[in-house]
């Protein structure tokens, strides 16, 4: 397939000539269907980003506004998104924003799209703009609903570009602070439950922990990868128990599900919390205060960037100059667990 260099004003004849296929495939691919062959699917998906289209209609909504619909975009499971009182907290906080606007929200939890659903569904043009947390490296279709309608990221873009707008919590600070904490009270065989390095929230937690184990001149302990959910969690504290690692005397979980999930391992082995070994979570969740022993954790303000988040996103649609990067400060909530 050739393709001509991009350009803005692309037309469907010309993305149907461009992937060698007919106007009304195209059409049935902008539109979401599934009448089309895999084949076809990925001429007309490469021809779209090449040529730059975006569908008439998705162009007249944005210059009318006429949706009035805005769509939160969750590259995860349903069962990641239910469980997880992250997702809760973000999504009310972008409620309690959008109750003072004309504006209503679309939830749309696309974990696995081989057809190309959900961005098909965006550049439809039936939402005005966007809002994406909980992206990962594989979500590659994330940058075509970029290309079509304003996207503000919760938490920094896997493909951060100069013309992104997102909301972030300072994640490496955050992870620094935790282990710090664990460092000053004396532990020094410190290891880490660390969310996925897929994604930039994982990577970022897993930075500062390291930073701060070499600024204290210590070595990384046994890390593993939870996933950001509590069977995750449990695995990982598994694996490390697994290996032997007899004189670790702290860990810093990365995530308060994680933590959870480590807790009843850690219980079955017969292992003191804080006793035998000090734990430090992340999120400050209503996890956190459901567990036994109470987490010492760092709070991350989940409501705050949902709204944050929605203001970016209004001001875009409005016309208005919004930061392009918001960042906001975690924080230590000392309780029992170290």
């Amino acid at each position: 397939m050739t393709i001509d260099a991009p350009r803005a004003t692309a037309t469907i004849e010309e993305v149907a000539a461009a992937a060698g296929v007919s106007r009304s495939t195209v059409s049935r691919v902008v539109n979401g269907s599934t009448a089309v062959s895999p084949a076809a699917l990925d001429a007309v998906q490469r021809a779209i980003a090449e040529l730059n289209y975006v569908p008439n209609r998705a162009a007249r909504s944005r210059a009318s506004r006429a949706t009035m619909a805005i769509a939160l975009v969750v590259p995860e499971d349903t069962t990641r998104f239910f469980g997880d009182p992250f997702f809760a907290a973000v999504v009310s906080g972008i409620n309690a924003r959008l109750s003072r606007s004309d504006y209503v929200l679309n939830l749309i939890i696309a974990s696995d799209d081989p057809r190309d659903k959900t961005a098909a569904y965006v550049r439809s043009g039936a939402v005005d703009g966007a809002v994406v947390v909980s992206h990962h490296t594989s979500d590659t279709f994330i940058d075509r609903i970029a290309a079509s309608v304003p996207v503000v990221y919760g938490g920094r873009p896997v493909s951060e570009r100069e013309q992104s707008y997102y909301v972030d919590v300072d994640n490496v600070a955050g992870g620094r602070e935790a282990t710090r904490y664990l460092i000053d009270r004396g532990h020094r065989r410190i290891g880490m439950i660390s969310g996925p390095v897929s994604m930039p929230a994982g990577i970022d937690r897993l930075d500062g922990y390291r930073a701060a184990m070499a600024a204290a001149g210590l070595e990384p302990g046994p890390i593993e990868d939870g996933g950001f959910t509590a069977d995750g969690g449990s695995a990982a504290m598994q694996r490390i128990l697994d290996a032997g690692d007899a004189d670790l005397d702290a860990l810093f979980v990365a995530s308060d599900l994680m933590a959870r999930g480590a807790l009843s391992v850690l219980a079955r082995a017969g292992i003191r919390v804080p006793d035998d070994l000090a734990i430090v979570g992340f999120d400050d969740s209503p996890v956190a205060t459901s567990v036994t022993p109470r987490l010492t954790t760092m709070r991350q303000p989940s409501h705050e960037q949902g709204a944050c988040m929605t203001d970016v996103l209004l001001s875009l649609l409005a016309g208005g100059t919004p930061p392009h990067v918001t960042v906001l400060e975690t924080e230590l909530i000392v309780r029992d667990s170290a």
